[in-house]
């Protein structure tokens, strides 16, 4: 189960000493010093007229937008010589200027980095405008070596014939040419995306903008580009291609086009946000005592105007979604809970993107919350527009079921040359219990978005329903992957034949198989309540981004074990493939000794905020390592943190992996197998790095 971190106490002393002897202590991302011991047709644009390097300064300048200004987007220039020129930072309109040295060699390569998101653009002069969007980064690619804008300014000082004004030129008429359906719809005319002023106000280029999602992932070979348009009725349209492609399939032909709000009014909305969220406790809901303590209550307890005024028409009581009303219950329960927490004021709501729209004409947005101290989190939202604002609305499901990409690699640390990695998707549904603890679902059943049914099933120590095999039989996992592969090419075979507790396509997809599935595919959940009087409950999921293919994953960084973290687990669980637990214990993730850093997170890699512990419960016997039923617990923590420590949490009444006395530690002889490090980005893909102790044979 899913834990936020909070301070460890005390008792965590003896942890270490009576699990292997290792030494480490607190709990960093949340841990305290008390922490237990342990590891824990289109038109030709006119090319510009070329200019020679100019022998004073010039400057650089343009806007770096997805229809949202990309504002405090980090700006870096680098000339044909392989030379940066310039960094900077866009401003909140996503505009940049930069002041260029007299060296300068054009043509430039302009760089657009923020969060996650690398966008790029491109210009053949030393001055000018060069605009940094979607649109320019498809541009980029089809003209960069095996597709990857990130490789572009390392060749040119040996290639400059790459980037010029004539294959620039080339590259928009192509791009103008499939757009030209969907500029007809809209009633616009594409100028040059490069190169012509652009404000990210909803207006022009940046309305086209507006109605586009672009994804442009390298694969080593070339990039795999896909177009999605944003419709009025929610129904997915998209077109997918190769950067090396001679041509750009056409797209927005017969598509009635989403009334996408302007950027403007979007981020109104997380403004209101703001202002809510730093107001004190006391004045955001009337059930505070104090504005430091968390206080509990329904929609009617949110008192500030400034909080009620974000719902639909003014009434937090008109919001449901996913089962729930806002507010906050004892358990922490509640859509909007944080409204309840003295800890969420200050939190600031930021880069807000229209993702999709729903068949009623509701939006769903992504975007970005900060803490006081730095800390960021992704996550999506509802809302209506109504006159020229936006109110929030939720779903009206009856339960949570999300669907993600889900990307992983699985490190074993005993077993090296069986580490590999795993592509598919993340179904993610709470393992719901009543009152006395009985799992409400007796099933779910899940239909991907190309038709294959999936089935899940309660486990006693699981938070989240697990894949159920034809016989009937519970597996370990969420996660229906759709490829597997060894990271050493050294190794035969497949991953699926050696842990076939997890739950692979049959036959699995290749590459191009995946290419073909949709960034935003619909997914079709039906729930079977264990109450059989009760009707069954069919909802839909949908995701942001499609699964990786095995070519892009090799490409992309992930959090790695720090190495001293890494040796100590090897060390505790060489002879017998988990870690025992010897004494009720936390899990302090974190190297010894000195508490240090449990992970590190490399350039561009997402960096994870939240930690899982897999194991098994004690068998009913004091056999040590004797294997019950399975479970998971989870900690959430901020992007920064670098350690953590997991809590105990007893999932059913059936669920024995908790200590009876403190239900917060593990019990005495239950074992632990491996953790995850897994990260979200904004399109609410997770990447994971899982750290497996258990031997594959």
């Amino acid at each position: 189960m899913k834990r936020s971190m909070r301070n460890a106490g005390p008792r965590s002393s003896l942890a270490m000493a009576a699990l292997l002897a290792i030494a480490g202590c607190g709990g960093g991302g949340g841990g305290g010093s008390g922490g237990f011991f342990w590891p824990v047709g289109g038109s030709t644009v006119a090319p510009p007229a070329p200019a020679p390097n100019p022998s004073t300064g010039t400057t650089l300048s343009g806007v770096a937008a997805t229809g949202a200004p990309f504002a405090g987007a980090e700006i870096t220039v680098t000339d044909a010589g392989g030379t940066t020129v310039c960094t900077t930072q866009t401003d909140t309109g996503g505009a940049y200027t930069c002041p260029l040295p007299a060296a300068t060699q054009a043509p430039l390569v302009i760089r657009a980095l923020r969060d996650d998101q690398v966008l790029y653009g491109a210009a053949v002069r030393s001055s000018g405008i060069a605009n940094v969007t979607p649109l320019t980064n498809i541009v980029v690619a089809r003209l960069s070596p095996a597709g990857n804008p990130a490789q572009l300014a390392g060749v040119l000082s040996s290639r400059p014939e790459i980037l010029t004004a004539d294959s620039i030129s080339q590259q928009v008429a192509a791009l103008k040419t499939a757009l030209q359906p969907l500029l007809d719809s809209l009633g616009l005319a594409l100028g040059h995306p490069l190169l012509d002023a652009l404000v990210a106000d909803g207006t022009g280029q940046d309305r086209l903008l507006d109605v586009l999602s672009v994804s442009v992932r390298p694969d080593g070979e070339a990039a795999n580009i896909e177009i999605t348009v944003k419709t009025a009725d929610g129904t997915p349209v998209s077109v997918r291609f190769r950067s090396g492609d001679s041509s750009i399939p056409p797209i927005g032909a017969g598509v009635e086009v989403a009334d996408a709000p302007p950027p403007a009014l979007v981020a109104e909305l997380l403004r209101r946000f703001t202002d809510c969220y730093a107001l004190p406790l006391t004045q955001r809901v009337s059930t505070a005592t104090d504005d430091d303590t968390d206080a509990v209550g329904g929609p009617s307890a949110v008192a500030a105007p400034a909080c009620r005024q974000l719902f639909l028409d003014d009434d937090p009581s008109t919001f449901y979604s996913n089962g729930a009303n806002v507010g906050r219950s004892s358990a922490n329960a509640g859509a909007y809970a944080s409204l309840f927490r003295a800890s969420a004021r200050g939190l600031r709501w930021e880069r807000g993107s229209v993702e999709f729209f729903r068949p009623n004409g509701d939006m769903v947005l992504s975007y970005r919350t900060t803490d006081p101290q730095g800390n960021t989190a992704f996550d999506l939202l509802g809302a209506r527009r109504v006159g020229n604002t936006l109110k929030l609305v939720g779903n009206g499901n009856a339960y949570r079921a999300t669907v993600q990409p889900y990307a992983q690699l699985r490190e074993f640390l005993n077993t090296p040359a069986f580490s590999n990695y795993g592509t598919g998707y993340d179904v993610t549904i709470p393992n719901l219990t009543d009152g006395a603890g009985n799992p409400v679902f007796a099933k779910a059943v899940v239909t991907t978005p190309w038709g294959t049914p999936l089935t899940f099933l309660p486990g006693a120590g699981y938070s989240t329903l697990r894949f159920a095999r034809a016989n009937g039989a519970i597996t370990g996992s969420s996660v229906y992957r759709l490829r597997g592969e060894y990271r050493s090419t050294e190794t035969p075979g497949n991953p699926s034949t050696k842990e076939t507790s997890l739950t692979y396509a049959q036959p699995q997809l290749d590459d191009a198989q995946i290419r073909a599935i949709a960034d935003q595919g619909i997914w079709t959940v039906e729930f079977h309540h264990a109450d059989t009087t009760k009707p069954n409950v069919v909802q839909t999921a949908r995701t942001l981004s499609r699964a990786l293919t095995m070519a892009e994953l090799r490409q992309q960084p992930l959090a790695q074990l720090s190495g001293g973290l890494r040796d100590f687990l090897a060390t505790g669980s060489a002879a017998s493939g988990y870690l025992l637990v010897a004494n009720p214990i936390w899990v302090n993730f974190s190297s010894p000794p000195g508490d240090k850093d449990g992970w590190s997170v490399p350039a561009g890699a997402p960096a994870p905020t939240q930690l899982s512990v897999f194991g098994n419960a004690p068998f009913g016997s004091t056999t040590p390592g004797a294997n019950g039923a399975g479970f998971n617990d989870s900690a959430t923590f901020p992007s920064s943190a670098r350690r953590a420590v997991v809590y105990c949490s007893r999932q059913t009444s059936a669920d024995r992996h908790c200590d009876t006395t403190d239900s917060t530690m593990y019990a005495k002889n239950s074992t632990i197998n491996s953790f995850l490090l897994q990260a979200t980005n904004q399109k609410q893909v997770a990447f994971s790095s899982a750290i497996a102790l258990y031997k594959l044979q």
